[in-house]
């Protein structure tokens, strides 16, 4: 990885450095991420050579971000489902030299917010890591346009599903944050309000805006007034 150093903090205007967990089965790219990394301020709190051993790595540091491997030994899929599921506030970012449509999907649905190609320069990983902790999805262009061609290849009875079912698959925690929301409260009033950190909130407005398909805050409101009045 080459390219230009990249401040990597936990949030806007956050003094502390953004604590990442790398997981890759090749040693020598988990040096070279890691040195990018570093190089952009970030912290690695621990690496993995293999998924389980991400997902111990994870639960026993509770990094602010993951970065897995997809073909690690383990899988890294499985890797990523586990995380997020046990660390719901923990954004999994892929970093992979796939290119396989199929990866790609069985990241996203495993709970991944980003997939990151492994040529990515150093400066723009960390950018796209900040991305994350700010609610948006890690996703390079030729990416998107694939997740938009699978969107809209759907049988029309997925997309017609209407408000009520769209927010009905939203989790307790994730309605309470989009409630907030609906109050016009900051990701800081929200943080305060549920005694959690600024970062568990741009993960769950993340994947809430993921489970509505909207593309801000302000559509996953007008989503919510929608339910609210059917």
């Amino acid at each position: 990885m080459t390219g230009t150093r990249a401040t990597c903090a936990a949030g806007t205007g956050a003094a502390a450095p953004l604590r990442v967990l790398v997981a890759d089965d090749h040693a020598p790219t988990r040096e070279t991420v890691r040195e990018a990394l570093e190089e952009g301020g970030c912290v690695v709190v621990a690496e993995a050579p293999d998924g389980p051993g991400a997902v111990a790595a994870a639960l026993a540091t509770r990094p602010d971000v993951c970065l897995l491997d997809i073909h690690m030994p383990g899988s890294g899929i499985l890797a990523a489902a586990e995380i997020t599921q046990e660390l719901p506030g923990t954004p999994v970012v892929m970093l992979t030299a796939s290119r396989d449509d199929e990866d790609l999907f069985a990241a996203l649905r495993a709970g991944a917010v980003g997939y990151l190609p492994k040529d990515l320069g150093p400066d723009r990983v960390v950018g796209a890591l900040r991305g994350v902790l700010a609610g948006e999805a890690a996703l390079p262009p030729w990416l998107v346009l694939k997740v938009v061609q699978q969107f809209r290849a759907e049988p029309r009875r997925v997309l017609g599903l209407g408000p009520r079912r769209a927010t009905d698959a939203l989790t307790p925690r994730e309605k309470e944050v989009l409630d907030h929301l609906a109050l016009g409260l900051s990701t800081e009033e929200i943080a305060g309000r549920l005694f959690v950190a600024q970062v568990t909130v741009r993960t769950h407005v993340s994947t809430i805006l993921k489970k509505l398909r909207v593309k801000d805050r302000a559509a996953a409101v007008r989503l919510l007034a929608e339910t609210s009045g059917a």
